[in-house]
């Protein structure tokens, strides 16, 4: 695996790739990886020739610098996992690599996406995740970028982004990984204790019973019962329970044969924001 800590190397590596028609794939990551991301790798060797995995912690998408300053950065255990994963590419700039100009303004219309849901919670998270994922997408060009369902409501952004900028560029939304518990994998897990996983599984616990019965109770009663389960679970501060259409988030009356719906929940645990979603139809 090669490691580029600068645009002008990467961008001289991926130039040669190209004119040998070479297909590359981006997996944008903060670090702190784990089996969800490695999963986002292995989607992405068969349907290209170059695989490039980033990792950088954008200071712009947090909104709460105690946050950014608590993310987990465990880089050479990052690399190791990497390496035995086969990536091709690791691309780890410094803050002043992504942003050299410090007064740099950015601003996409995303139709909404960014103001509700995580984009009401978090005010300008989404604004910063595009601004970071459109100077990857220049510098790589990829052909295809894998993003995990965790993150459902930022793929959604992206793709919108996408449109918005007309990039020709295909993404990938790749399964949630779980743990056999039925937790969701993510880099926050672990400032949790064992207490605190075994709480944050009345996320996934809500969610399915939420799958389970989307078709068999009305929504309005199906989301004051999914509400009630978590707010008597121990341990679990919830911020938001929704039920969705997919592509615009609004929040569902009722289910329509031909459209797709999905639940979205966040919460915290032990004071760790955890985020869960899942596909209902």
């Amino acid at each position: 695996m090669r490691i580029f800590k600068t645009k002008k190397e990467l961008q001289d590596y991926l130039e040669t790739a190209r004119v040998n028609q070479q297909k590359i794939a981006l997996i944008p990551t903060m670090g702190a990886l784990h089996a969800g991301h490695i999963s986002l790798l292995n989607y992405a060797k068969p349907l290209s020739d170059i695989t490039v995995c980033s990792i950088f912690v954008n200071p712009t998408q947090f909104n709460d610098p105690k946050d950014l300053e608590k993310y987990p950065r465990p880089i050479e255990q990052d690399i190791a996992l990497l390496e035995a994963a086969n990536c091709t590419i690791l691309f780890l700039p410094t803050v002043e690599e992504m942003y050299p100009d410090q007064d740099e303004k950015w601003h996409i219309n995303l139709q909404g996406l960014d103001e509700i849901w995580e984009g009401k919670m978090r005010p300008g998270h989404f604004q910063g995740v595009t601004q970071v994922v459109y100077k990857l997408f220049n510098l790589v060009q990829p052909d295809i970028a894998c993003f995990g369902q965790k993150d459902f409501q930022q793929v959604m952004v992206i793709e919108q982004m996408i449109k918005e900028k007309a990039l020709p560029i295909t993404i990938a939304l790749c399964p949630i990984i779980r743990d056999d518990n039925g937790l969701a994998l993510s880099s926050r897990n672990t400032r949790l204790s064992e207490q605190g996983k075994q709480q944050a599984l009345a996320l996934f616990r809500t969610l399915q019973f939420i799958k389970n019965n989307v078709q068999k109770i009305d929504l309005a009663e199906l989301k004051k019962m999914a509400t009630n389960q978590l707010e008597t679970s121990d341990g679990i501060a919830l911020e938001y329970l929704a039920i969705c259409e997919t592509t615009t988030l609004q929040e569902a009356t009722g289910i329509e044969n031909n459209k797709q719906y999905v639940a979205l929940v966040t919460a915290r645990v032990e004071d760790v924001r955890l985020i869960d979603n899942m596909i209902l139809n």
